[in-house]
């Protein structure tokens, strides 16, 4: 899953992006109210983190025009007010969780295991392309009765590939998916990653096709084209 971390302070949001980058989720952080209104238009996450005291644009405020255009997608709150009024004014505008800072990592995590559970937007459950199986929620491969032992990038690179088989993917996009937005790596950092998911998911009658300057293809070696 991909995670929005709207929090103005830096080590806050590093700390928390680590934690669920740790455990296999994409992340984007912004640290600015104004910046995060014009982010959250078109983004792709499936959850949004979202501090109330932020610069430009408060949190309360983003997320009222979150739900006024029809967003559904689950919030957690965050904020150092722990007064009921401020909790009530947040659930008012939208939150779907809310906790108080400071707070213990795993309960931030065990947070936003039960918002993704709850999402409103249908989710399939698995993916079977050629001899693979790819449980979503999970987020574990399967060729047969074997798991795949696959690096937490590699598990993100075939997540993107598999929701879009036969389609041309932007590196640009791949590489967001695996290092979030705004990441200082090198494009050809995702070529390793490639090489060696294309190896292990050869056996499923799988390939990764490159397409020079554009991106790569995920389909099944008996369609791939001379």
């Amino acid at each position: 899953m991909r995670i929005a971390i709207i929090e103005d302070n830096e080590s806050v949001a590093r700390g928390i992006a680590w934690r669920l980058q740790d455990r296999g989720h994409a992340t984007d952080i912004i640290h600015d109210g104004a910046e995060a209104e014009a982010f959250l238009r078109d983004d792709g996450n499936d959850l949004i983190i979202l501090d109330i005291n932020l610069p430009g644009v408060d949190g309360v405020t983003l997320l009222r025009g979150l739900r006024a255009r029809g967003d559904g997608r689950p919030v957690l709150l965050l904020t150092a007010r722990g007064e009921t009024p401020d909790r009530v004014a947040g659930l008012d505008a939208g939150a779907d969780d809310y906790l108080v800072k400071p707070f213990e990592m795993d309960e931030l995590e065990a947070r936003v295991r039960a918002l993704l559970r709850r999402a409103e937007r249908p989710i399939r459950e698995e993916v079977a392309l050629g001899g693979l199986l790819f449980d979503l929620a999970a987020r574990e491969a399967r060729i047969g009765a074997d798991r795949l032992d696959l690096t937490r990038r590699e598990t993100a690179l075939l997540e993107a590939l598999v929701a879009e088989p036969g389609r041309i993917i932007a590196r640009e996009r791949l590489l967001e998916q695996l290092y979030g937005t705004g990441a200082d790596v090198e494009e050809s950092a995702i070529e390793v990653h490639v090489s060696r998911l294309r190896r292990k998911i050869a056996p499923a009658g799988l390939v990764i096709r490159a397409h020079r300057g554009l991106g790569y293809e995920l389909r099944e070696a008996e369609s791939r084209t001379a």
